[in-house]
């Protein structure tokens, strides 16, 4: 876990509260002028009433510039930012036709498949003649094609697995699945720091919530044994199934997981593991095979495998990749499959094609290329924002590099100064992140050249200004 100096832990608390304090104020005087103001709502209640919305007119709004910025290009390592202005104070923004080319450290293109590629793009546009872009059915009516079907085998053999299934949508993935998997009855052990979509998932399923201190083996055995020993609430009759929740690089955070030792302890409890490998397939691993070939784990010992198609791969949807039983299961069961839309044909034709470059079944060594580039790209870049003292988490090979902000003023200055020096750079602060640990998100793509990185380095540095590298080591989050 990340530890925080006081004084960068109390000038954060200090600038929210006095944000709250004169939010507050203004919303004091804002109800006395509308006391003299005739109500338009005709006897309807207000949608949004006190502090319901307080977060986003007093906070976000103020530097919603920095989020939602429309572009113009394809997410590769360097895209065009439609520029935009505000006329209100920043509570509406207008896109002017003026574009910014700005270096890309945003965007999860981790293998550069985003942009046309010479392999699978003229593939994406002969299924679109043949295919459509939409099924416009669900897959159990009329939406599965030979192209959904030759997805789901070529998914199920790359990360080894005897099946997989397939969805639309990346988040919908673990939302929708975990109420399926386990229910009322069922205890689900999640990592503190798991993704919103395995949270709202967990919540969905009515099943007992329990949590683990972040990337903790030792915390998880501890919880495993407590539960297991307590049963279920009220009855104390034992648990019908145990499911632990884990990610494979953790995404605000760019920490791998240490699958190794949770799969032991799950194994020691008979608990089933659940990995989230979004941000870790096809990004890491010799092979692009995800956490378990980088870490050395067989994938016969996770039971269930979740990733999306929206980072390494280049296009859309979500997977679930287990035994050929529990696939069944979820085919008959699962609402994302029974009931939306099957992911567009040519977005299947793009993963397939892009695991194709990654395996070199398309003849080439470009894969073998583009995996060595994202490890040399991201160890590099890490190490030099270190040297540089940024405060940087994750680990070695990890593709996502926070850099530790803190306080909610430096949000909006390091965005727009990154933006001005044609950088575009994700920022991320509460409710994505806890209140006192904002930070920015940066994601480092196998399209990036050495002099991307370097300018971006150079960029970054001017960005934060001279007085962070005067910070002694104990006080360096305050920028």
């Amino acid at each position: 876990m990340i530890t925080i100096p006081y004084l960068t832990a109390l000038t954060t608390y200090f600038s929210y509260g006095l944000l709250f304090a004169f939010g507050q104020f203004r919303d004091f005087f804002r109800k006395i002028f509308d006391w003299w103001h005739a109500s338009n709502l005709q006897g309807y209640a207000p949608i949004c009433l006190g502090l319901e919305d307080f977060y986003i007119r007093r906070l976000y709004l103020r530097i919603q510039d920095c989020f939602g910025r429309p572009i113009s290009s394809a997410p590769d390592a360097w895209f065009d930012v439609v520029e935009r202005y505000s006329n209100d104070n920043n509570k509406t923004l207008k896109r002017t036709s003026k574009i910014t080319s700005c270096l890309n450290l945003g965007s999860y293109n981790y293998l550069g498949f985003a942009a046309a590629d010479e392999y699978c793009t003229p593939r994406v546009i002969d299924t679109l003649n043949r295919f459509s872009p939409s099924t416009s059915s669900t897959r159990v009516d009329g939406g599965t094609t030979t192209v959904h079907t030759e997805l789901e085998e070529c998914v199920a053999n790359f990360v080894g697995k005897p099946a997989a299934i397939v969805f639309g949508m990346g988040y919908v993935t673990n939302s929708a699945i975990l109420p399926v998997l386990v229910g009322k009855g069922g205890l689900i052990i999640s990592d503190s720091l798991n993704h919103n979509s395995i949270v709202n998932g967990a919540r969905g399923s009515g099943a007992t919530i329990r949590v683990f201190q972040h990337n903790t083996p030792s915390h998880l055995e501890k919880v495993l044994r407590e539960q297991i020993a307590e049963g279920q609430p009220r009855t104390h009759r034992p648990w019908k199934k145990i499911i632990v929740i884990v990610e494979g690089i953790y995404s605000m955070e760019g920490e791998l997981c240490k699958l190794p030792e949770i799969v032991a302890i799950c194994k020691k409890y008979k608990a089933y593991v659940y990995l989230d490998e979004a941000h870790s397939i096809g990004a890491v691993g010799k092979t692009g095979r995800g956490v378990c070939e980088l870490l050395g784990v067989d994938p016969a010992d996770v039971d269930i495998m979740m990733g999306t198609f929206t980072k390494s791969f280049g296009s859309c949807g979500g997977y679930i990749a287990a035994s050929k039983e529990v696939i069944q299961y979820l085919k008959y069961t699962c609402p994302a499959h029974l009931y939306a839309t099957s992911i567009s044909p040519p977005a299947a034709q793009q993963i397939i094609s892009s695991i194709a470059v990654i395996l070199g079944e398309d003849g080439s060594s470009r894969g073998a290329q583009k995996l060595a580039r994202i490890r040399e790209n991201s160890n590099f870049f890490r190490s030099e924002l270190q040297k540089m003292g940024f405060e940087v988490l994750g680990d070695h090979d990890s593709p996502v590099m926070p850099i530790m902000l803190y306080n909610p003023a430096k949000i909006p200055a390091f965005s727009r100064e990154c933006l001005r020096q044609n950088v575009a750079v994700v920022t991320v602060a509460f409710p994505a992140t806890p209140l006192l640990l904002a930070r920015a998100r940066i994601c480092i793509s196998a399209s990036h050249t050495k002099e991307d990185l370097l300018k971006a380095l150079e960029r970054l540095e001017e960005a934060v200004g001279f007085d962070y590298f005067q910070i002694s080591s104990e006080n360096r989050g305050m920028l």
